[in-house]
């Protein structure tokens, strides 16, 4: 798991959107340093950046186990963020990270946002595409499958967590700590459940006359099941017959066609196609003979008919012309006339008109009149030549299409019809597949009543079974009580076991990985230590060389923490899980030497992401700058609070090192 990003709105010291990039970065062309360091003085907001993680992967869990709806709202109203002169009486938190699952490593977003005395709402992204089938419950268990609060109390802690393991000399939270790793608390919770059942139940007696009943009722009952099932053995055989029937009556068909019988019982209906198609062979050639009678013949030379109009639009042109002439001449007679009485030397315009009247007649282009027929006549033969001819020719060629089809079916349907033979051929065929039809139909009719009669049976057995378990339900105690003590009680010894040896199997892994983390930590390298753990305590004991325990109230204050920061590592790797670790103040009681050994050998190689967050008198200069260390940083901020305005802002860098070069933009 990579935590990408974190983005707090007025939450705690934070006025306003606060977005942190928290991906760890390249640094110098080299591998992804795991660390991000946060660096604040106390109340700058240190603390903020750890719950505002808490608060969005799990809500009331974050504040721990049992808390009331109302002691959760109050909680939540107390994270919102209240400066001087702003209140927006609301809040939210955005937490964005990858997590690989089965293999495939997806994005998700969790935005958990409430507004003051109101419900938290809680919405959830999955490759940025919103899971909206989820409701508010499903999403927060979705959250804790990923990542069960039991295992982030390993991966997110404070110095508290530190120091409540450093002072722990009863075992109880490591104990606890190792049950939610193991998930043997579920368990215990389950043992104590089946203890309260078995001191709440005692065992009784069933009633004879009760048993007597019941053993009546459930003699009955197989009784019923067993004639059910004997009707349903018949059924199945009733439908065997079917089948096999329904085989032999296929195999009859197959005779009867071998024998002509598919042609024989399907002659009439082809008499009947060819009596029908006979009659549309008659009115298709009834169709033919009128369109040969009307404008056909027009379409078989349509180059003469063409020659024709235009020898006809050509006389009637010059018929026109000749009239128009006429009408002329006459009319140029009567201007000479007028222009004799009306003007002086009429002769000159006189001949002027005439010359120019002859030459127009003389350029007309005159046909010689052949035909001559009248306009009516000539829109007549226009219309059958253009109109009627085409359209009769369209009519005549679909007739002539369809009636070369008919004539081709009724010749198929001839040959089918010959191929049928007579009825009589074909009766013993005939007689055989109807009496295996009428067989088939009294088996269906048979499986028919089988099975509705072991329905019968079955719901008698089921009325009787009914019966009993009213009985059963009259006298439930008494009845159950021995079964059910008896299954509970073998249930919670087995429990007892599984837990204990799974405590055992894993304890021992645990004292592996502790060791080997105290020996990294602590100063004595030379000792040759081992670990034992109490599984039934979970006091942990140091062994020296010589095999004698180590007191640990022995152990210095620094010392403590060295081993309980060991615990959290071992406890986390033990769990398999490869989440992120979130430390805040971490370094508060330990001297110079121990805080050495955390920087140099802790903190680089806790985990693939480490996010710090420190004061400047636990990670001080020296430490920032100590190579191995500062090798690690992927990059850092600076948590400011303004004293005026109530509220912290981030700065890109640590507090010597606010100029570094991979400043990260701070929105």
């Amino acid at each position: 798991m990579i935590i990408k990003s974190l983005i707090v709105n007025n939450f705690r010291v934070f006025r306003g959107v606060h977005e942190i990039d928290l991906i760890p970065r390249s640094k110098n062309n080299t591998s992804e340093p795991p660390i991000i360091l946060f660096g604040g003085l106390n109340g700058a907001g240190k603390t903020s950046i750890l719950s505002a993680v808490r608060v969005a992967l799990y809500g009331r869990m974050a504040f721990g186990h049992g808390l009331s709806t109302p002691e959760y709202q109050k909680q939540l109203d107390a994270l919102i963020h209240q400066s001087v002169g702003i209140s927006d009486n609301k809040s939210s938190i955005e937490l964005i990270f990858n997590h690989s699952q089965n293999g495939t490593e997806r994005e998700y977003n969790v935005t958990r946002s409430w507004e003051l005395g109101k419900k938290d709402k809680l919405t959830l992204k999955q490759d940025n595409t919103v899971l909206s089938q989820m409701s508010y419950d499903q999403c927060q268990s979705f959250l804790t499958e990923i990542i069960p609060t039991g295992i982030a109390d390993l991966f997110f802690f404070d110095g508290e967590k530190i120091a409540e393991l450093a002072e722990d000399e009863s075992g109880k939270v490591l104990q606890t700590a190792v049950k939610r790793l193991l998930g043997i608390d579920i368990i215990d919770r389950l043992r104590n459940d089946l203890s309260l059942y078995l001191k709440r139940n005692n065992e009784a007696a069933m009633p004879a006359n009760i048993q007597a009943q019941i053993e009546k009722l459930d003699k009955a009952r197989k009784q019923a099941e067993l004639e059910a099932n004997e009707l349903a053995h018949q059924a199945s055989q009733c439908n065997g017959v079917i089948n096999l029937t329904k085989k032999e009556i296929d195999a009859a068909e197959v005779e009867l066609s071998l024998r002509g019988g598919a042609w024989a019982s399907s002659r009439d209906q082809e008499k009947n196609k060819q009596l029908a198609l006979e009659a549309e062979r008659k009115e298709l050639e009834k169709i033919l003979r009128s369109e040969i009678e009307g404008s056909l013949p027009f379409s078989f030379a349509p180059k003469t008919l063409q020659n024709l109009l235009a020898q006809l639009e050509n006389e009637k042109a010059t018929k026109q012309t000749a009239s128009f002439n006429k009408e002329l001449t006459s009319f140029m007679t009567e201007l000479s006339w007028k222009l004799t009485d009306e003007i002086d030397e009429p002769e000159t315009v006189i001949v002027t008109i005439k010359n120019q009247l002859d030459e127009r007649i003389a350029n007309q282009k005159n046909t010689p009149v052949l035909l001559d027929i009248s306009d009516r006549e000539f829109n007549h033969i226009t219309s059958q030549i253009n109109t009627q001819s085409p359209a009769s020719f369209r009519r005549f060629d679909a007739a002539r299409t369809r009636l070369t089809a008919v004539e081709a079916l009724i010749a198929d349907l001839s040959i089918n019809i010959a191929r049928a033979p007579e009825q009589e051929q074909l009766e013993a065929q005939l007689t055989n597949v109807k009496q295996l039809m009428a067989k088939r139909t009294q088996a269906i009719l048979d499986h028919k009543e089988k099975v509705e009669a072991a329905k019968h049976k079955y719901r008698e057995a089921i009325n009787y079974a009914r019966k009993i378990q009213r009985l059963h339900d009259k006298h439930k105690v008494a009845y159950n009580a021995e079964a059910s003590l008896s299954n509970a009680q073998n249930a919670h010894k087995l429990l007892g076991e599984f837990s204990k040896k799974l405590t055992q199997v894993r304890v021992q892994q645990l004292e592996a990985e502790f060791i080997k983390s105290y020996k990294k930590l602590a100063r004595k390298e030379d000792l040759k230590l081992s670990a034992r753990i109490n599984t039934t305590s979970f006091d942990v004991e140091l062994i020296d060389e010589t095999q004698r325990a180590i007191s640990r109230k022995a152990l210095s204050a620094g010392e403590k923490q060295i081993y309980a920061i060991a615990i959290l590592e071992a406890l986390g790797k033990t769990s398999g899980k490869k989440l992120p670790i979130i430390i805040d103040t971490p370094l508060g009681r330990l001297d110079s030497k121990h805080r050495d050994k955390l920087i140099e050998h802790y903190f680089p190689e806790a985990s693939h992401q480490v996010i710090i967050l420190s004061t400047d008198t636990e990670i001080d200069k020296g430490y920032f700058n100590n190579p191995t260390f500062n090798n690690a940083i992927s990059h850092s901020f600076n948590i400011q609070f303004d004293s005026t305005t109530k509220s912290s802002t981030l700065e890109a860098g640590y507090f010597w090192d606010q100029q570094e070069n991979n400043a990260q933009e701070v929105n």
